[in-house]
C-alpha cells in the first residue's frame, strides 16, 4: 500500500473527478474554511477546471455554505448535507465552544441568548447578506452594546443552531444570511443514517484513515465513530501498514497518480487537518512549518504528496521557502500560475 499516493487521489488531489465546487464539497462531507480567502482554492485545486466565479456562483446561492460546525471551527457543506450535519455534529460542537467560554470567563444567560438570537435572525432577514458590523449597528438601536469577542460567540451558537448560515461572498470580509430563507428542511434524517454517511464521505475522501483520524476530524465522541464504521459493514475494511491500522473502502481509488506534481495548499487544508496523526505526509522533522501546537497551519507545498515547504499565497511573485535544497522556485511555476489563473478566473 502507497498511502500518500492513495490519499492524493481520494481527496481529489489528483486526477481529479469532479467539476463543480459544489460536487466537491458534497464529496469530502465537510472542508475546513477557517482562511476566508483560501477556502476558495481548497476547493478550487480539487475541481478538474478550477474557477473562482464557480466557486461564488455556488456560494452565493447556497449550494456551499460556511458555518462553524465540527470542533466548534469553520467549514464548508453542502445544501444537502447542511441539515443533517446540524442535527449531527452540533450538539458536540456547542458543549465545545461552551467549555471554552468557560475558560475564558464568559457566561451568557439563556435571556441573552434568546435576545441577541432574535436580533440577529431578524438583521440577516432583513438585509438578505449582512456582516458582523450590521448586526453591531442592528444591537446598537436596541440599545444592546458588548464587546466583539463576546458577539462572536453568540454568532457562532447562531449557526451551530441552524439559525444563521453563510450570506454572499466577499473578497475579505464574512457574511451572514437566516438559514431558513436559504437553505430548504427537509424530512429530518434518521441519526444512524447521519452518522453512516458522515463516516462513508470521510473515509472514502480521506483513505487510508484510522479511527483515531476520524474522531479528531468528526469531533465526535469515539463511540459514535465506532459504531459509524461498523453501521458501512462490509463496504469497508482494514489495511495494516507499518504496524499501524488503517480503513479503506471496497471502493477506494487507487489508479491515476501520476509522479512529479507539486501541489501549492492553502493552509488548515484537508490534507492535513483531516487526521490527526499527519507524519505519513509531513516529516517529522518540519512539522513546525506546517503548523504549530496552537492549531495555527501555515500555506504548504507538497511533491508527489509529501511536504517539503512553505508559499506566500498573497505574493503577487512566486515566493516559497523548501526545507531541502533540492527544490527551487521554478519548479512550481506552472502549479503558481494556476492558482493565479484561478483567482481571476
Amino acid at each position: 500500500m502507497n498511502p500518500i499516493s492513495i490519499r492524493l487521489l481520494n481527496q481529489q488531489l489528483a486526477a481529479q473527478q469532479f467539476r463543480t465546487p459544489e460536487d466537491v464539497v458534497r464529496y469530502m462531507g465537510a472542508m475546513q474554511a477557517q482562511e476566508y480567502r483560501m477556502m476558495r482554492w481548497a476547493v478550487g485545486m480539487r475541481t478538474s477546471r478550477p474557477s473562482h466565479k464557480a466557486f461564488k456562483k455556488a456560494f452565493d446561492t447556497g449550494r456551499i455554505l460556511r458555518l462553524h460546525l465540527m470542533r466548534g471551527t469553520w467549514q464548508l457543506v453542502s445544501a444537502d448535507d447542511y441539515w443533517p450535519m446540524i442535527d449531527l455534529l452540533s450538539p458536540k460542537a456547542i458543549a465545545v465552544t461552551k467549555g471554552w467560554m468557560s475558560s475564558n470567563n464568559i457566561s451568557i444567560p439563556e435571556t441573552e441568548y434568546m435576545q441577541v438570537r432574535d436580533i440577529l435572525a431578524q438583521t440577516a432577514s432583513d438585509l438578505g447578506s449582512v456582516t458582523k458590523d450590521d448586526f453591531v449597528r442592528a444591537m446598537a438601536e436596541k440599545n444592546l452594546h458588548m464587546g466583539d469577542h463576546r458577539l462572536s460567540y453568540h454568532i457562532r451558537m447562531a449557526e451551530m443552531l441552524g439559525t444563521l448560515c453563510s450570506g454572499d461572498l466577499l473578497p475579505m470580509k464574512a457574511t451572514y444570511a437566516l438559514t431558513a430563507n436559504k437553505v430548504q428542511r427537509k424530512d429530518k434524517v434518521d441519526r444512524d443514517e447521519a452518522l453512516m454517511n458522515l463516516t462513508r464521505k470521510y473515509f472514502q475522501s480521506r483513505q487510508p484513515a484510522t479511527l483515531e483520524d476520524f474522531t479528531w476530524w468528526s469531533g465526535l465522541n469515539i463511540s459514535d465513530c465506532r459504531k459509524g464504521i461498523a453501521l458501512l459493514g462490509d463496504t469497508i475494511h482494514l489495511e495494516r501498514w507499518k504496524g499501524r491500522e488503517f480503513y479503506m473502502t471496497d471502493d477506494c481509488r487507487t489508479r491515476g497518480f501520476r509522479r512529479g506534481k507539486f501541489l501549492l495548499i492553502p493552509p488548515y487544508d484537508e490534507y492535513l487537518i483531516s487526521y490527526k496523526s499527519r507524519d505519513i505526509v509531513l516529516p517529522p522533522d518540519y512539522k513546525h512549518r506546517a503548523h504549530n501546537n496552537s492549531g495555527i497551519f501555515q500555506p504548504i507545498i507538497a511533491y508527489d504528496g509529501t511536504i517539503c515547504g512553505n508559499w506566500a499565497p498573497f505574493k503577487e511573485d512566486c515566493q516559497v521557502s523548501f526545507f531541502e535544497d533540492r527544490f527551487n522556485a521554478e519548479d512550481v511555476g506552472e502549479t503558481w500560475q494556476s492558482f493565479w489563473s484561478f483567482l481571476n478566473s
